[in-house]
């Protein structure tokens, strides 16, 4: 029974972290076309700030170390190459976060140097990894 509550809360917090993957590219994509330290530069700022301190670094940690627990918990389960790849995916994942977290110091100190297109471009990314990851994770196909 501990091992699927693990399990449960694992998938919500990944469902909160994708949440904010999906959403801060857009916010960057909206934010390029504003103008520097006006009021609306200032409103993307904090929004920014507050989804990815508040919601996105407490989901990917409590993602991370829901997911550790359950391979600690029934490591059977998690036999197979399977599991290799789907790391390394989040880790992928981990490593997109933390460029979007760079981003956000290049808008706060007022560096953006791209566009909207390339954020809204950039934006499919966490969907290709999520699609990745879930197969992965459901269908354990090797």
């Amino acid at each position: 029974m501990t091992y699927m509550i693990f399990k449960a809360l694992h998938l919500i917090a990944m469902v909160a972290w994708m949440a904010g993957l999906f959403y801060l590219p857009r916010l960057y994509a909206y934010h390029a076309g504003v103008a520097r330290g006006g009021e609306v530069d200032q409103l993307f700022q904090v929004m920014e700030r507050r989804l990815l301190r508040i919601i996105m670094n407490p989901a990917m940690i409590a993602t991370f170390l829901f997911g550790i627990a359950m391979v600690v918990m029934a490591p059977e389960k998690m036999q197979g190459g399977w599991l290799h790849v789907k790391l390394t995916l989040v880790l992928v994942l981990a490593g997109f976060h933390g460029l979007l977290a760079r981003w956000r110091k290049g808008f706060a100190a007022g560096s953006n140097r791209r566009s909207g297109r390339f954020y809204r471009m950039v934006n499919e990314i966490p969907t290709l990894l999520l699609i990745a990851i879930v197969l992965l994770a459901v269908l354990q196909p090797f």
